[in-house]
């Protein structure tokens, strides 16, 4: 076997330790985190029962007259329909929507694109140079990592960018990572111990195979993680109880004395099992609220208000604000969902991209989507407007400037045709 295979294997088992299930944790809903330990609890006999103090078929029952909550009798998705499932997100050009989907529909199952680049090319009748731009649009794709032709690559789609140094450390010193070498990485490049140390974490904290994130699954009831509501002038963030579910331990293992080495190595392999598991379930419920109440300071107006009153925020934005990876507040935003008095709203709604205006601010992209979507459908069928008529009248009458190239893509998003062919 090749010694850089064997360091591939050494490192993919380094990152499959307790980071890489923490983070795989982190996209867990907090009904899916009461059913995960249950699930641990037929092979762990220390977890007892797991509290969430809250029947959730009283929550189902009480929420049947609300459309947003309750059964959606939702299919199990593929790895290749949770990825199709983002592309409402991107800006596509219409020449490359095909070769988007022969790409992600060329993914192997842990996430890797299964094809030459080459051969991708002359399957969709395009050049080799819009193909690379192909993979870029499919590398925005959730989780961090997707598209990726080598563990080197993988790891780079989920690391900061500002770390000019990682192409050198990943393709020649991929052993090094590997035995977590400290001395020689920070000899080498030049960085303190400290440095180094931190870029091992963040690389061991990597998944090598982001495909098995978006393994089939069946969700049968969206349920919210908070209810977001106003009192005296101000606005409250409550979590329901199965946010952050607490474990309750067997107390006849608590204090049991085992003098036989297997059964206690068993017994303390299950205690850091326990342990892990809290630590992962609070970090998973101090992220994600540290993530909604940033959502619900950038997006006040709109809790207040309504949709029109939607502001521009990017994951980037709020991952600064919290001093975190962008992958990281993504995957902590993954299927989950606040209740509002609007409905039960998924938090990547509250993440819009913006269109400058000519006074530095900006308008979010959902906002000038829903005034497009209203003139059409309230136009003159004999007289549709045209998608200069539809600039010109957001400037007019709302004040807001978009450039009619701009205005003809979110046309062409919302599924209307053009002017003349709405006739």
């Amino acid at each position: 076997m090749k010694p850089s295979i064997v360091q591939e294997q050494t490192l993919q088992m380094k990152m499959n330790q307790s980071l890489i299930q923490a983070i795989h944790l982190l996209q867990f809903s907090g009904m899916e985190i009461i059913d995960y330990i249950q699930e641990l609890s037929k092979e762990n006999p220390l977890i007892e029962d797991v509290n969430f103090d809250y029947e959730i078929s009283q929550f189902k029952q009480g929420s049947s007259n609300d459309v947003s909550i309750g059964e959606i009798n939702q299919s199990e998705l593929s790895m290749y329909e949770h990825l199709k499932s983002q592309l409402y997100a991107l800006d596509i050009p219409n020449n490359l929507r095909q070769a988007v989907n022969f790409g992600i529909d060329s993914l192997d199952a842990d996430g890797y694109l299964d094809i030459e680049m080459a051969f991708w090319a002359e399957q969709c009748h395009i050049t080799v140079r819009q193909t690379e731009e192909t993979l870029e649009l499919i590398q925005q794709l959730e989780p961090a990592g997707i598209g990726a032709r080598s563990l080197k690559e993988c790891i780079q789609l989920q690391m900061p960018a500002s770390k000019q140094f990682l192409d050198e450390l990943l393709t020649d010193h991929l052993d090094w990572v590997a035995e977590e070498n400290i001395r020689e990485i920070s000899e080498h490049f030049n960085l303190s111990e400290n440095e180094t140390e931190k870029t091992l974490k963040q690389i061991q904290s990597c998944h090598p195979k982001p495909g098995q994130l978006l393994s089939a699954k069946k969700t049968e009831y969206i349920i919210p993680e908070a209810y977001i509501y106003e009192q005296n002038g101000n606005w409250q963030i409550s979590f329901y109880k199965w946010h952050s579910p607490t474990i309750e331990i067997n107390e006849s293992y608590k204090n049991l004395q085992v003098e036989e080495k297997e059964a206690a190595d068993y017994l303390k392999e299950k205690f850091n099992q326990v342990n892990w598991l809290k630590q992962a379930i609070k970090f998973r419920g101090n992220t994600l609220e540290n993530v909604i109440r940033i959502i619900v300071e950038k997006q006040r107006m709109y809790f207040e208000h309504g949709a029109f009153m939607l502001q521009p925020l990017t994951l980037k934005e709020v991952a600064a604000e919290l001093g975190m990876h962008i992958s990281t507040v993504s995957r902590a935003i993954t299927h989950k969902y606040v209740q509002t008095k609007q409905g039960v709203i998924p938090l990547k709604f509250f993440l819009q991209s913006g269109v400058r205006q000519k006074d530095g601010e900006q308008t979010a992209s959902f906002v000038i989507k829903q005034l497009i979507a209203e003139m059409i459908n309230n136009e003159d069928k004999q007289r549709p407007l045209s998608d200069q008529t539809i600039t010109n009248r957001l400037q007019q009458e709302f004040g807001i400037r978009a450039a009619r190239r701009t205005v003809m893509k979110y046309r062409q998003r919302l599924g209307f045709a053009s002017s003349a062919k709405r006739k």
